[in-house]
């Protein structure tokens, strides 16, 4: 057989094809069109109270979810709480990650950091501020010392993930927002607040006794 130039040519455009095709890509096959985000995203009406849909065009499209490639040591269903990046990853296998924006404490003094577990989960949770929180702000939290109940207003939306450590209660959860605009900011009083759609779906997705990872501020994902 004759070997020309021309097929030379051809075949090691094909073998850089066949490399191009197998290199991972940095983000997993997932919603991108805007009607699959107005579906992800959309008003539910099945809840004991109403979950309104979220108006995209006030949330940054890369805090909305997706699952990535997600490189970590950790186990898959494992919760990694990024506050740097404004992420939180559910750990999944083979090197990828359901990956949820979030916003995070105002102040870096105000977000936990290390290891935790969700010792506790409840639906249209009620809400108290902190004893912390009542000194900082009276003035905001003091006629709210008594707490609200779960339903709409709640600060803490439809779900919330309680974190424990040494079984003792941190008084950091992860939950929904009143506030979907807030998400990829530096807003909350140290809790971690995702979507009302999205802290549903991962409140789904785990088990009591799930571990979170909250990275310190300044860290990366791990």
């Amino acid at each position: 057989m004759m070997i020309t130039r021309r097929s030379l040519l051809a075949g090691a455009s094909l073998a850089l094809a066949g490399c191009s095709m197998q290199q991972r890509p940095s983000i997993a096959p997932g919603p991108t069109a805007e009607t699959s985000y107005a579906t992800m995203y959309s008003s539910i009406d099945t809840e004991p109270f109403p979950v309104p849909a979220i108006d995209l065009k006030r949330v940054k499209p890369q805090f909305l979810r997706r699952v990535v490639v997600y490189e970590t040591e950790r186990q898959p269903g494992t919760i990694v709480v990024d506050p740097a990046a404004r992420y939180a990853y559910l750990v999944m296998q083979d090197g990828r990650a359901m990956r949820y924006g979030i916003g995070v404490g105002k102040q870096e003094g105000f977000n936990f950091q290390g290891e935790a577990t969700i010792a506790r989960k409840a639906e249209w949770p009620g809400w108290r501020p902190t004893p912390a929180m009542i000194a900082r702000e009276p003035d905001r939290y003091g006629p709210l010392k008594e707490g609200l109940p779960g339903g709409n207003g709640n600060p803490l939306g439809p779900r919330a993930l309680y974190l424990y450590t040494n079984g003792e209660d941190t008084y950091y959860r992860l939950h929904g927002t009143v506030e979907p605009w807030t998400i990829g900011t530096m807003v909350s009083s140290g809790c971690i607040r995702l979507l009302n759609q999205d802290i549903m779906d991962l409140y789904r997705r785990v088990p009591v006794g799930t571990k979170v990872v909250v990275l310190p501020v300044s860290g990366s994902s791990a």
